[in-house]
């Protein structure tokens, strides 16, 4: 059996490199979609896309990676899975599907251990018109923000147990829909949504305008990690209220998928949904969406590494110890680097692609 090892990097440069390099050979056309800010090691920063098969292919399917930065380190791992697998490849050529792999959507959060931007924008609670309305409210989060980000890090006892109190007092069910359903008041906070367009989302627009507009028919898989059991692939609807899409997704991956707006998932209904803009940049096509959501660490432990790298970014001046634990701990938040984890995720997202083209070729 071969080891999956060489699919997964430890850094956002390994893996670009390697995206590139296995890219070369078998696409059609590899463009780079790249962002002012430099990287950990001071790398430029680029979203790259692999486009294999006919560009004007009636079908489409779209795989994305680093939508939240740090979740790239398994995205990535599956982009460079299927860029390995001939048989594959050569399955969705003859059913006419077109692959578009996005690699890295979000370079910034990629490469600094981060599942924000440059601005510690969300790019998942992003997707908003900016047109002067007014943005989604999230009155629960206010409250408990400045218990989420603590002056001091590690959290203090005094910290803990009133943290401890407002989730008694408000019910955790509560809680977790305040904090990670999306917020647009607290530019430092967790899961912020921003209050305009980010750069790697003009990016990802461009990317869609321009190589997959032209497509009838498109599926779209989303590669994330971070909720539900260890190695578990939740297979999450990421289209609009639509009863008609749902229900063709479900043809497409099963009847267990799951659909936020209808609380059967582990993720809450969020708002400014990035998969969102297909509908803007593809006006004339059929998408059929789905985040592929692989599960790492209890969720508990998962908000206390995001509490601490927004804590860091905050405090520059930490020292280098404390750093270094910040950014481990935010690491094992999303990715779990063991070869069975490892092994789980790449045949899970085969399957689900495999499931895609034949949805696509039905």
């Amino acid at each position: 059996m071969q080891s999956t090892t060489r699919y997964f990097s430890s850094s956002y440069a390994q893996a670009r490199d390697r995206f590139l390099s296995a890219a070369a050979p078998v696409a059609a056309h590899v463009q780079s979609y790249a962002i002012a800010p430099a990287g950990s090691e001071g790398e430029s920063l680029a979203t790259d896309v692999a486009l294999i098969g006919d560009a004007n292919a009636e079908r489409l399917l779209i795989m994305t990676s680093a939508t939240h930065g740090v979740e790239g380190f398994c995205g990535s791992g599956c982009q460079l899975a299927l860029l390995d697998d001939a048989p594959m490849l050569e399955r969705a050529r003859r059913a006419g599907v077109a692959l578009l792999l996005v690699h890295a959507v979000n370079p910034y959060g990629f490469s600094w251990v981060a599942r924000t931007d440059e601005g510690n924008v969300d790019l998942n609670r992003n997707a908003q018109p900016f047109d002067g309305r007014p943005l989604p409210e999230n009155p629960g989060y206010g409250p408990v923000h400045g218990l989420l980000l603590p002056q001091e890090w590690p959290p203090t006892e005094q910290n803990r147990q009133d943290l401890a109190r407002h989730i008694e007092q408000h019910g955790r069910p509560a809680v977790t829909q305040a904090v990670s359903r999306g917020q647009y008041t607290h530019p430092d906070g967790l899961f912020y949504g921003g209050d305009w367009p980010a750069a790697s989302l003009v990016n990802l627009r461009s990317i869609l305008q321009a190589h997959a507009s032209r497509h009838a028919r498109i599926g779209w898989i989303d590669v994330h990690t971070g909720l539900g059991p260890r190695g578990h692939g939740e297979k999450i609807y990421a289209g609009r209220r639509d009863e008609a899409e749902v229900a063709r997704a479900r043809r497409w991956w099963g009847s267990d998928i799951a659909v936020p707006y209808q609380g059967s998932s582990a993720s809450v209904d969020i708002t400014g949904h990035l998969a969102g803009l297909i509908y803007q940049a593809c006006p004339d096509s059929e998408p059929t969406l789905m985040a592929l959501e692989f599960g790492t660490l209890p969720w508990e432990d998962v908000v206390h590494a995001l509490r601490g790298r927004n804590w860091l970014r905050a405090h520059p001046e930490a020292n280098g110890v404390l750093r270094r634990e910040i950014l481990q701990a935010t690491l094992d938040a999303f990715y779990c680097g063991q070869e069975d984890w490892q092994g789980m995720v790449l045949g899970q997202s085969r399957v689900a692609v495999l499931q895609a083209l034949c949805g696509l070729e039905a």
